[in-house]
Parts: C-alpha cells; structure tokens; sequence
C-alpha cells in the first residue's frame, strides 16, 4: 500500500494563521493604538501559512483521487432524483434502526478526531490503493464563523485548517470526518460528504455508525421540509424515534430558522454561487445532493464498490 503524508504543519499552529493574518493588525490597532506590531505578526504568519502550504502542495503531487462515477456508479452530475415515497420509507427506517441501537457513547473530541481520521484514510485506501495520511488537529473557533454563521465547520483548503464551531452531540464524527475528507483534498461538499458517510457507516463501531445514520435522516428531512422549519418539525414528530433523539432533532432545527436574518441569508446565496462555479449544485448538494447520491449508488449496476455500503 503506498503512504502519502500531507505534513499539514499549519493546522498544528495554536491559533489559526488565517485569523493571524487578518487579525493582528487590527487588533493591536484597537489595543495599542498603533498597526506596526500587528502587521509584524502577520506578515510572520503569512510566511508560515505559505510555507505549510506548499509543503502539502508538493506532498499531494502524487495523490491518485477516487474516480466517484466508477467507484459508486453517480458523481456530482448524475445524480438520480430518490422518489419523495422511497424517502419517507427511509426516514421512517432510519428513525426505527436508530432508536432500536442508540447509543449514548460519547468520546472526547480529539480521540473522535483521530480515529474518524484513521477510518476515512482507510476507506479511501480501499479504493485508490494509497493511504493519505493527515493530521486530525480540530480547532474550535476561527474567523470564518463570524462570516458563515450556518456552517457547523469548515476547512481552509490552503492550510488544511479544520474548525468546528459547537458540540453537535450525535453528528459530530460525522462533521468532522467530513471536514477532514476536505483536508485530504476533496473540496466538492458532496465527495466530502458522502466520503466521511461512509467511512463511518462501514466502520462497525456504534458511536460512528449512529452519527452517519442521524446525518442521512437530517438531510432526507430537510428535503421532505424544503426550507420550512416547522415542517421539519412535523417530519421529525411524524418518525418513530426515541424521545432523546426526537429532542435532538429538534433543536437542530428550531423554529426561529425560519428567518436566519439577513447576514446569513446574504452569505448563504454567496456561498450556493460559489459551490456552483466550483462544478457543484450549490448547497442543495448538502440536503437532496447527499441523498440523491446514495439513491443512485444502491441502485447502480455499474458500480464498483459493493452497494451495502449505502444500506441503512
């Protein structure tokens, strides 16, 4: 098996250099009175965000990526819409598989970091033949929250930098793993997505498996909502959930969704143009995109990887 290492050293930085970059100088302006200091910590910062980067740059040179259309049948653009009854049929499954083996398991964010990182290298490797090895530092705040106010994560796909804003309970191996599918280069939220999926639905490990299992039910009924939050709400009381799941799906939508305000509204739109000058279908690929995949990839007679993967 052939071992790739994608040094990653900025994301081992105890603050993002990012926010360094950007920050320093205005907030020495704001304590000292003066931009001097600040311009000296980014311009340091700098240097070290552009050597980290291209260090990665050379390691990944030669990254063999997986060929999505061949490995599971469906890439971004041949997606195959899933029927709204087969939709509800497999929320209503989710929600009674999920119930039936939950589990209040919870590791610590860095040993969850770490081994999500060691299932998605190992997915992949099963795949192109090479272990892409990352690092699995996770940050808790970086700048970029302050101008998507929605996103549950994000990776800076220079650096490698991986934040998660807020402890997402259950979903939260599923969130990093896809942040970190990012890390290994796949920059299309769908690869990422559906990568991270199924790293941990084939993983046999309950903790894991519950949280790939919470974030195709979330997304199926996202679609079912279309934008609605109290219709997410009456999907979720429609399910056979236990009481601690049904709470949490809940609060993962509340009520007051419905009108996010206009900063995130406005960055929303920004960030649906962006996927899709990038080849993507803009943020439905998050809800119907991830959904639709794993439609198509079931019932695919040209896939290679085996359809059980997609199972429930």
């Amino acid at each position: 098996m052939e071992r790739i290492v994608i040094p990653g050293r900025a994301t081992y930085s105890p603050v993002a250099l990012s926010d360094l970059i950007v920050g320093a100088p205005m907030a020495t302006r704001l304590l000292l009175g003066a931009t001097v200091p600040g311009q000296v910590v980014a311009a340091g910062a700098l240097g070290y965000y552009v050597g980290s980067a291209a260090r990665d740059w050379y390691a990944r040179r030669g990254v063999r990526p997986v060929d999505f259309q061949a490995a599971f049948g469906v890439d971004v653009d041949t997606l195959q819409p899933m029927p709204e009854g087969m939709r509800r049929a497999e929320c209503r499954e989710l929600a009674e598989v999920l119930s039936d083996d939950f589990t209040v398991a919870r590791r610590p964010r860095e040993e969850t970091a770490k081994e999500v990182n060691r299932l998605l290298e190992r997915y992949i490797a099963q795949i192109t033949g090479q272990e892409i090895v990352t690092s699995s530092e996770v940050r808790s705040f970086t700048l970029t929250r302050v101008l998507f106010p929605f996103a549950l994560g994000t990776c800076d796909a220079i650096s490698g930098d991986v934040a998660i804003f807020q402890d997402m309970d259950v979903l939260e191996p599923h969130v990093i793993a896809h942040e970190f599918a990012h890390r290994k280069g796949y920059l299309k939220e769908l690869h990422a997505q559906v990568l991270a999926f199924f790293a941990l639905r084939t993983s046999g490990d309950p903790e894991l498996v519950q949280s790939a299992r919470v974030e195709r039910l979330q997304r199926n009924l996202a679609v079912l909502a279309d934008s609605d939050a109290a219709a997410f709400h009456r999907e979720v009381d429609a399910l056979p959930l236990r009481p601690a799941l049904a709470r949490w799906f809940h609060g993962l939508r509340p009520m007051e969704a419905a009108d996010p305000g206009p900063v995130a509204t406005a960055m929303r739109k920004l960030y649906d143009q962006r996927m899709k000058l990038t080849g993507q279908n803009g943020i439905s690929d998050y809800d119907r995109g991830f959904t639709d995949f794993l439609w198509t990839f079931r019932n695919s007679d040209t896939a290679t990887q085996p359809r059980v993967h997609a199972a429930i």
